[in-house]
C-alpha cells in the first residue's frame, strides 16, 4: 500500500512505527482515491485520520490542507499548508499558499508570497504555479493588462509537452479574457485543450467539443508547435510583483499522496 505513495512521503514515514506507517499509508492512498472521484467528505475522513495518528509529518498535514483546499476551506487550508511548511523547511507549497489567499480575498497577500525570496527559488513547475496564481490575483485587483503581460512570454514560449502545459495556456486564455480580448482568448483555449490529455482544464467544455477530437484544427495553424522549453526562472522573475479572480485554477494534484 505504501508503494502508491510518492517516494518522499514513504520516506517520511519511516519516522512512524511500522504498524502506523502502514496504517498511515492506506488512509492516505484512500485520500488519493477518493479525491480522484471526487468524493471530498471520505477524503476528509481518511486525511483527517491520517493526521491524528501522524500529525508531525509534513506530508501528511500537507494532504489533509489538500483536501481542505479541494473543499473551499480556505483558512484550515492555510494552517495546514503552513504547518508542513514547518516542520519540512521547505517552501514548495507556497504557490499554494498565495492561492488560498486569493480565495480568503486577499490577492495583495497572494502578491506578497510571491514576490519573497523563498517564492524566488522555487523549482520550475511551482514558479509557473505561482506565475498563474499571480496572473489570477492581477484579475482579482482589476488589473487585466498585468495579468496578460505576465503570462504572456511564458505561455508562448513553453513547449507543449511540459507537465504544465495545459494549466499555463488555459489560465494565459482566462487573462486574456478577462482583458477583453475574446478571440485571443478561444485560441488559448483550444492550445490548452491540444495539450490537456489529463483533463485538467475545462478548456474542452468551454469550446463545446466532443472529449475525444481531432483537437489539431482548432488552432488555425498547420505548422506543429515549436518545441521550446520555458525558462521557468527566467520569466516568472521577469519582473517585481505589485499588486489580478480568472476561473479559481484546476485543483492541483494531491499530495504527495
Amino acid at each position: 500500500m505504501a508503494g502508491d505513495l510518492a517516494k518522499e512521503l514513504r520516506s517520511e514515514l519511516l519516522t512512524l512505527s511500522k504498524e502506523n506507517a502502514e496504517g498511515v499509508a492506506r488512509h492516505l492512498v484512500a485520500v488519493g482515491r477518493a479525491l480522484d472521484a471526487e468524493e471530498f467528505d471520505l477524503a476528509l475522513a481518511h486525511a483527517e485520520e491520517a493526521s491524528r495518528r501522524a500529525g508531525r509529518v509534513a506530508g501528511v498535514r500537507e494532504t489533509l490542507g489538500v483536501v481542505h483546499y479541494r473543499r473551499g476551506e480556505w483558512a484550515k487550508a492555510l494552517a495546514e499548508f503552513r504547518t508542513a511548511r514547518r516542520l519540512s523547511g521547505l517552501d514548495h507549497l507556497l504557490p499554494l499558499m498565495a492561492d488560498v489567499e486569493r480565495g480568503l480575498g486577499r490577492p495583495e497577500r497572494a502578491l506578497e508570497l510571491a514576490a519573497s525570496p523563498e517564492a524566488q527559488r522555487l523549482g520550475a513547475a511551482e514558479r509557473v504555479e505561482m506565475a498563474i496564481v499571480v496572473s489570477g490575483a492581477r484579475i482579482d485587483l482589476g488589473q487585466t493588462a498585468a495579468a496578460v503581460q505576465h503570462l504572456r512570454d511564458m505561455a508562448e514560449a513553453s513547449a507543449p509537452n511540459v507537465p504544465w502545459a495545459a494549466r499555463l495556456r488555459y489560465a494565459y486564455a482566462a487573462a486574456l479574457e478577462a482583458d477583453g480580448k475574446p478571440d485571443d482568448a478561444r485560441e488559448w483555449f483550444a492550445r490548452a485543450a491540444i495539450v490537456d490529455e489529463a483533463g485538467e482544464t475545462d478548456a474542452r467544455e468551454l469550446l463545446g467539443v466532443e472529449p475525444e477530437p481531432d483537437f489539431m484544427d482548432l488552432t488555425g495553424d498547420p505548422e506543429p508547435e515549436p518545441e521550446v522549453e520555458v525558462d521557468a526562472e527566467a520569466e516568472v522573475g521577469r519582473e517585481p510583483v505589485v499588486g489580478s479572480s480568472n476561473e479559481r485554477p484546476e485543483d492541483p494534484e494531491v499530495d504527495r499522496a
